[in-house]
């Protein structure tokens, strides 16, 4: 990663840029906005920056991403940078010697590491254990006493706190009394999609950075520059079906198949219009309350943001297309037939409703809501707003 990889985020990497050329870094910042905004992408690239051998801290470009410190960082394996996200407690009784208690570890500690994985894979990546309770007390406690050793040759030991907005009661409060009295060789970045489930004590002791959505543009024009194998209509696809989550964007680039009918995206997009097809069809509705059953348990929870993101682009585009019959920036251009009958043959759908319940059923996916209770829920509300007479 360097400063050019970034993808938008201007003002943003500006005002970083400065404090790091005239040395005014804050102690700790807390980096805020939408999920997959980048905000944990800037957050290594300063972590970088200042532990990389080859570049300046003051250099446009940023880090040099090649050099041994670069990697470690890139691996998760610096010895000046902590990496913190929430984890089971299972993962903190290495040192119980009870057989049934080392198998829990075991497993816990393949989990994590398959999460960092995935997160090497997937910078946009913001990982948790699905059976966490958050950050715990346990991993400040253990970063109380790293916050006390120097910094192996680097000017700082960066902490950046993954969704802190998770903290446990007791961490948060310990996490602030390192804030209260910070060690000058700490770097803290704190990074949070809901910084108001913060603790009002933390939030001020933070200088906050905002991060913005990433429009279609600035994402466009950084695949044209940077990714130009990509071409039409997959760039379009890409750009439209992330709407400005990098994240998905990030695996909609990386899972490309030669023949984009046969994506794991689109397989996806097309079971979750299967889906629709049930709901509004009277003698299968008992067939979408199965699906919405096995779908809540089968699919991840990414999965299940982009089945019903799915559905959000396609009812947008049903949208256009009911107001405009010659509307031709799809998101969807593929099945823009499946698109010209649903509009004709569902003329008054509450479209801001269903837009924003769809929202509503994402968003609480992303933030751990029961994934059965969401989509029957969803299900149940849905099928009134698609037949509205």
């Amino acid at each position: 990663m360097s400063w050019n990889n970034i993808i938008g985020q201007k003002r943003q990497i500006r005002v970083l840029q400065k404090a790091l050329e005239t040395g005014r870094l804050a102690h700790a910042y807390l980096f805020t906005g939408p999920d997959g905004s980048g905000k944990e992408s800037v957050a290594f690239e300063i972590a970088s920056l200042l532990n990389c051998s080859k570049a300046a801290t003051g250099n446009p470009a940023g880090s040099c991403g090649l050099c041994l410190d670069c990697v470690q960082i890139q691996s998760f394996m610096h010895p000046n940078v902590e990496y913190i996200f929430p984890i089971e407690s299972a993962l903190l009784d290495a040192g119980d010697s009870a057989k049934k208690e080392n198998k829990r570890f075991t497993d816990a500690k393949e989990r994590y590491d398959a999460l960092l994985d995935q997160k090497k894979l997937n910078p946009y990546l913001s990982p948790a254990m699905e059976r966490s309770m958050g950050i715990l007390t346990e991993q400040i406690i253990s970063l109380q006493h790293k916050a006390m050793f120097m910094p192996n040759e680097g000017s700082k030991k960066i902490f950046i706190i993954s969704q802190a907005e998770r903290l446990h009661p007791s961490a948060a409060n310990k996490l602030l009394k390192l804030l209260e009295e910070p060690p000058p060789h700490v770097l803290f970045i704190l990074v949070s999609s809901r910084p108001e489930a913060l603790l009002p004590t933390i939030r001020s002791r933070c200088q906050a950075v905002r991060f913005s959505r990433i429009t279609a543009q600035e994402l466009r024009l950084w695949l044209q520059e940077n990714r130009p194998e990509i071409k039409e209509p997959s760039l379009s696809f890409i750009v439209s079906f992330s709407r400005g989550n990098l994240r998905l964007a990030w695996e909609l680039i990386n899972n490309r198949d030669s023949n984009t009918s046969e994506t794991a995206t689109i397989v996806l997009r097309n079971q979750a219009l299967d889906y629709l097809r049930q709901i509004l069809t009277p003698s299968r509705f008992h067939e979408a309350i199965t699906s919405c059953e096995q779908n809540a348990k089968s699919l991840s929870r990414g999965d299940l943001t982009l089945f019903l993101a799915a559905l959000l682009l396609f009812f947008q585009d049903a949208n256009h297309r009911r107001i405009d019959p010659d509307f031709q920036e799809l998101n969807n251009p593929d099945i823009s037939d499946a698109i010209n009958r649903f509009a004709k043959n569902f003329p008054n759908p509450d479209f801001f409703q269903i837009s924003t319940i769809t929202e509503a059923a994402i968003r609480a996916i992303e933030r751990n809501a029961s994934p059965l209770l969401v989509m029957a829920s969803y299900t149940a509300e849905i099928k009134g707003l698609l037949q509205r007479s």
